[in-house]
């Protein structure tokens, strides 16, 4: 207990006697009247009066019927009463007045204390205590009202565009900002938005959300509804046939759009023109009129089908009397298939170069690796048919058939040199001049070696000596060789490799079922597995040097065999007779010298045998005497 709590209690036990004696003292002189006695005691320090219940309820009712009723969120009209530097207040009514920033009117320039203005409720006491009332909240509840209400009905509305928007436009509608999409501003693709921001134009609803209170306008949709009724009049007057005039509003890949006054018509790239175009913009240009001529129309999808070219005859009707069968022409590539070309002689005139029809070569050509878009060549009309619209045309006919003279220029076993062009598996394609060539088969390129494939031995663009082997006229067709430009080693080789003879040898390549083995003069033969096993059971490797023998030789199939394993038998097998042949050698001078020493000792006497048998008998007995001392 602090000390001023403990001064305070003993206060106020001195002044209870005190007080206990003045009261004491009052109760015994009541009856004493005082100048204070007419006092009204009902009246408070503040002057003032106390009602009764029923004075209360009668003035709280009086007091309260001067006040409207008024509900958070709900709107109503106030009237200026006052206006400060920046606020202006309002009187609503209420039992207390509301201020609202002078920002929410800079709409009004000329207001001023008595006008009338629509707010919104926000909250009849804040934190503050304050009524919180909102001039923009009323507006734009009042303008989604309308908004809802004109997208019901359908009815139009004018707003003013005030900025742009990522994809469109902010457009004030009422007081309340929408959205006008891009593609919503008009029929035509609008690319610069800039130019609508400030004006004020029409819009039509089209889409509302309660949720979020976002509308969106169109100005297209306006646009639509006029262009709609003049779609009607055009499309119940159209006629297949009907030529009309139009401006180009949009240019596609596939094609253009006109507009032939409210109604849209589509000319596809095809009908554009005669001649082949790669994009409907090399003949026309946007904002271009046109006539056209209607080829088509739907009158349920009001879909027209329009064309251009038609307007002009077809250039096979008009075709020049230059050109005929056996004509020179120049045409420009302007499509190419694996089976050949086509040329564009005039625009809507082509022509075919079939693949058979570019080089005198009966080596095949691709197309599309001769060919190039956009190049001209010159070529002979082969064949012309203007009812079929078709032409063939030829390039190699332009120079004359090399083929008519191979015989004297290229005879049989003469020597040439060509390019080789092209390479398969099973030969070599050689081009001796332009349109003469031939093929060298696989095993006509060496006498002595064996190619997997022709590339082993030569590439394409390398030069090669040639020997005509056979010509087929009919066919085109020459047989080439290369190894024929040398003599046939094999008659040498026969007498070099024969059969059981020993060479060494590399080994080149292996495989599963044997090995490829270099012999002298670059020759090749082939040792199976089975003759490959060594003396000490080590593998043979690829560049190992062995010695092998020859166990096959083939001229006519140009094939040697040869065997390592039976090397190194032959050595054991010779060795092994050696021996055999040294025993029985020896086995045989043994024998002429014991037959000779016979010869010569003389046959034993019988009293001879009787003394030998005696002796042995005295030995016998002599061990037997040692053995019992040893005992």
């Amino acid at each position: 207990m602090t000390e001023n709590n403990i001064t305070n209690e003993q206060n106020a036990e001195q002044q209870a006697p005190v007080a206990e004696a003045t009261a004491a003292t009052a109760t015994t002189n009541a009856p004493v009247a005082t100048a204070h006695d007419d006092f009204d005691w009902s009246v408070d320090k503040r002057n003032v009066s106390s009602y009764s219940k029923e004075e209360k309820e009668k003035y709280d009712q009086t007091y309260d019927s001067t006040f409207k009723t008024i509900e958070e969120n709900g709107l109503l009209t106030g009237i200026v009463v006052g206006l400060t530097k920046t606020d202006v207040v309002l009187n609503i009514g209420f039992k207390s007045d509301g201020l609202i920033s002078l920002n929410e009117f800079r709409d009004m320039q000329n207001l001023k204390v008595g006008d009338e203005v629509e707010v919104l409720v926000v909250e009849k006491e804040d934190r503050d205590g304050n009524l919180h009332l909102s001039r923009k909240q009323a507006r734009a509840q009042r303008a989604w009202e309308r908004i809802v209400e004109v997208y019901k009905t359908g009815e139009v509305v004018t707003g003013t565009v005030t900025s742009k928007t990522k994809g469109g436009l902010i457009v004030d509608v009422h007081g309340m900002e929408t959205f006008l999409p891009g593609s919503q501003i008009d029929v035509k693709p609008v690319t610069d938005y800039d130019q609508f921001v400030g004006k004020t134009m029409e819009f039509k609803v089209v889409k509302v959300n309660e949720a979020i209170r976002n509308a969106v306008v169109s100005h297209k949709a306006l646009i639509e509804s006029d262009i709609e009724q003049q779609r009607v009049d055009i499309i119940s007057k159209l006629e297949k046939g009907q030529v009309l005039e139009g401006t180009i509003k949009n240019i596609t890949d596939f094609g253009a759009f006109i507009d032939l006054g409210g109604l849209d018509g589509l000319l596809y790239i095809t009908d554009i023109s005669w001649g082949r175009i790669s994009h409907p913009s090399e003949v026309l240009q946007m904002d271009q009129k046109i006539n056209v001529v209607v080829l088509d129309f739907d009158d349920e999808k009001k879909r027209i089908s329009l064309g251009y070219k038609q307007l002009t005859p077809h250039p096979w009707d008009t075709l020049p009397a230059t050109i005929t069968e056996g004509a020179k022409v120049k045409g420009k590539v302007v499509n190419i298939e694996d089976y050949g070309a086509f040329l564009e002689i005039l625009p809507g005139v082509e022509g075919l170069v079939h693949v058979s029809e570019i080089s005198w070569a009966s080596t095949p050509i691709n197309a599309k690796e001769f060919f190039k878009l956009g190049e001209e060549y010159e070529a002979v009309v082969v064949t012309l048919s203007k009812d079929e619209r078709k032409m063939s045309l030829s390039i190699k006919q332009l120079t004359e058939d090399p083929w008519s003279t191979i015989e004297t220029k290229f005879p049989l076993d003469s020597r040439h040199k060509g390019i080789v062009k092209n390479i398969t598996p099973y030969g070599v394609f050689v081009e001796l001049e332009t349109g003469i060539g031939g093929m060298i088969h696989i095993s006509d390129l060496s006498w002595i070696k064996r190619f997997n494939h022709p590339s082993e031995y030569t590439k394409v663009g390398n030069e090669i000596e040639v020997v005509i082997l056979g010509i087929d006229k009919d066919n085109r067709k020459l047989s080439l060789g290369h190894k024929q430009i040398e003599e046939d080693p094999w008659n040498t080789f026969e007498t070099i490799f024969p059969i059981g003879s020993i060479h060494e040898g590399t080994v080149v390549k292996k495989d599963e079922k044997g090995a490829t083995v270099q012999l002298q003069y670059g020759l090749e033969a082939y040792a199976p597995a089975r003759h490959l096993r060594t003396e000490d059971e080590k593998p043979i490797a690829v560049e190992d040097v062995k010695e092998f023998q020859i166990i096959e030789f083939d001229r006519n199939e140009k094939r040697i065999l040869v065997s390592h394993t039976k090397v190194w038998e032959q050595v054991k097998a010779d060795e092994k007779d050696a021996i055999i042949k040294e025993k029985r050698a020896d086995a045989e001078k043994t024998r002429k010298t014991v037959k000779n020493i016979q010869s010569k000792v003389e046959k034993a006497t019988l009293g001879d045998l009787g003394a030998l048998a005696e002796l042995r008998e005295k030995l016998k007995q002599s061990e037997g005497g040692e053995e019992k001392k040893g005992e």
